[in-house]
C-alpha cells in the first residue's frame, strides 16, 4: 500500500550565491518546473509550490502547478512549510515532504522513501536520508553535511566537520559510519508545528544547520541510508551548467 503524503516545494526567488535560481532556465523550462515534475512523479496526494514572490507564482501557473503564497519574512524553508500546513489546515498526522526548489534532479523514489520511513516509525517526528561517504575530500569539506546515527537508525548529530573522527590506531573509517546527509525531509505536520515554534539552538547557530534545532530540543529524526547518492542540487553557476548538460544528454539519449 502506498504511503499517502503531500509535497511542498519552498521556492524563494532570493538567493545569495545564485540570484533568482528557481526561475533560471534549464533545458527550456524554469528550474522550479523540473522540481515540481519530480515531485509529481513521486505519487504524492498533493504538490504545492510555496513562494513569496509573484514572479514565481506566475511561472508556476504557466505549467499548471498549485501555488501557496507565503510571507516574505520566513527565516527558512521549514517555516514556509509550516505556514502552508497552517493555511491548509492539514491534520497533525499528515505526512509532508519538503523538497527544496533547487533540486531539479531529485529521484521521485526518494520522496516516497522518506515518507514511508516516517509512516513506518510511530516514534519518529522527522525522517531524512543519507548515503555512505567514500570520498576523503568530501568527508573533510565543510559544505558537505555529515550525519552519524544510533543503533536504531536515529540521527545522533549532523555536522560540517568530518564525523566520526578516526583516532590514530583505530580501524579504517567504515563507510557505514561516515554518511553524507541528503537535504530531503519528511515531517508529521504536528511535529513541524512544534519545530517551527522552537527558538534556534546554539548548536544550530554554531554549525548553521537547522536540523540541529530539532535534535537539541529532543525531536527524533529517523535516518534512511541509501547506497546510491542522488544528483546534487543547484547552488552555483557551475552546478547549473552541470544540470543543464545532464538534462540535455538525457533528452538526446
Amino acid at each position: 500500500m502506498t504511503t499517502p503524503f503531500k509535497v511542498v516545494i519552498p521556492a524563494r526567488l532570493g538567493s545569495t550565491r545564485l540570484p533568482g535560481k528557481v526561475l533560471r532556465n534549464l533545458a527550456g523550462k524554469p528550474m522550479v518546473e523540473h522540481v515540481w515534475r519530480a515531485a509529481c512523479g513521486a505519487g504524492a496526494d498533493e504538490v504545492i509550490v510555496a513562494t513569496d514572490d509573484q514572479r514565481v507564482a506566475d511561472a508556476c501557473a504557466g505549467f499548471g502547478a498549485q501555488v501557496c503564497m507565503t510571507r516574505a519574512d520566513h527565516a527558512s524553508g521549514t517555516d514556509r512549510l509550516h505556514e502552508v500546513a497552517t493555511q491548509r489546515r492539514w491534520h497533525h498526522d499528515t505526512l509532508l515532504v519538503n523538497l527544496q526548489g533547487d533540486e531539479p534532479l531529485m529521484p521521485p523514489a526518494l520522496l516516497r522513501q522518506a515518507a514511508a520511513l516516517l509512516a513506518d516509525d510511530a516514534d519518529a517526528d522527522i525522517a531524512t536520508l543519507a548515503h555512505p561517504l567514500h570520498d576523503d575530500g568530501e568527508f573533510a569539506d565543510p559544505n558537505v553535511v555529515k550525519v552519524v546515527q544510533d543503533l536504531r537508525g536515529y540521527a545522533l548529530y549532523f555536522s560540517r566537520a568530518p564525523i566520526p573522527h578516526r583516532r590514530e590506531g583505530s580501524p579504517a573509517r567504515p563507510a557505514a559510519l561516515a554518511l553524507r546527509h541528503i537535504g530531503l525531509y519528511a515531517y508529521r505536520v504536528g511535529a513541524l508545528a512544534r519545530f517551527a515554534a522552537l527558538p534556534p539552538a546554539e548548536l544550530e547557530t554554531c554549525e548553521a544547520l537547522e536540523q540541529l534545532r530539532a535534535l537539541a530540543h529532543g525531536l527524533r529524526i529517523r535516518l534512511g541510508v541509501i547506497e546510491t547518492p542522488p544528483p546534487r542540487g543547484v547552488d552555483t553557476e557551475a552546478d547549473l551548467a552541470a544540470v543543464e548538460a545532464r538534462l540535455s544528454a538525457a533528452a538526446h539519449s
